[in-house]
């Protein structure tokens, strides 16, 4: 079964998630944005002390605040790492995306394979399965984990909220279509998983969300 750890990073509160199966050890980590060596040592120590194998580096989507980490994780563990292709230019451009907010910062890897929905990961026997939601980004991806009722829903889909369409790529009609078709229809006790602030489900979401019932 699937094993979910939310760490919280960088100046933007950002969460990353380590997810590992909890008899093979497996993992991936997604959006790791640890932006300094306290958070790259927070994020280590948690994978060295449960003895964790990092077989998957995987972005939900390529804005800054979730890229910060990649480098050190490909670079320290080594494993296959996926984004989304249509958010490519955004990892392209990542330097110019940290000094709109006054950064110095680049990274200088590309994903080893693009996500898709046809193609399902495994951790162990643990099935992570991809859900397009494009909108907030043009390429963004969402996790969803059947067996737990889980999904990771990167800035697609918050408590209270959704995501951002003012910057590059945005756009709201496409965010507001991905929500209904591809979040909404999910069973209503699903656990969501945001890339910031706290979790939620697709019952409270469908129900109380402000930006949902209008």
């Amino acid at each position: 079964m699937i094993q979910i750890k939310k760490f919280t990073f960088n100046l933007f509160s950002e969460n990353t998630f380590v997810l590992w199966d909890d008899e093979s050890l497996e993992s991936a980590i997604v959006d790791p944005g640890c932006s300094d060596s306290l958070e790259e040592n927070e994020l280590e120590n948690f994978i060295t002390d449960n003895n964790l194998k990092v077989k998957y580096l995987i972005n939900t989507h390529c804005h800054i605040d979730h890229i910060l980490g990649c480098e050190f994780v490909k670079n320290k563990y080594n494993p296959t790492y996926y984004a989304p292709e249509l958010d490519i230019p955004l990892l392209q451009n990542a330097k110019m995306q940290a000094s709109f907010v006054g950064m110095d910062f680049s990274i200088s890897i590309l994903p080893d394979e693009y996500l898709t929905e046809n193609k399902n990961l495994y951790l162990g026997k643990s099935e992570l399965s991809f859900l397009f939601t494009p909108g907030h980004t043009p390429g963004e991806f969402c996790i969803y984990m059947k067996d737990i009722k889980t999904c990771i829903s990167g800035d697609v889909l918050f408590f209270d909220s959704i995501g951002r369409t003012d910057l590059w790529g945005g756009n709201y009609d496409t965010l507001i279509k991905s929500i209904n078709e591809k979040l909404l229809t999910l069973p209503d006790d699903t656990k969501i998983y945001p890339g910031h602030g706290e979790s939620s489900t697709i019952s409270r979401e469908k129900n109380l969300n402000p930006f949902l019932n209008n």
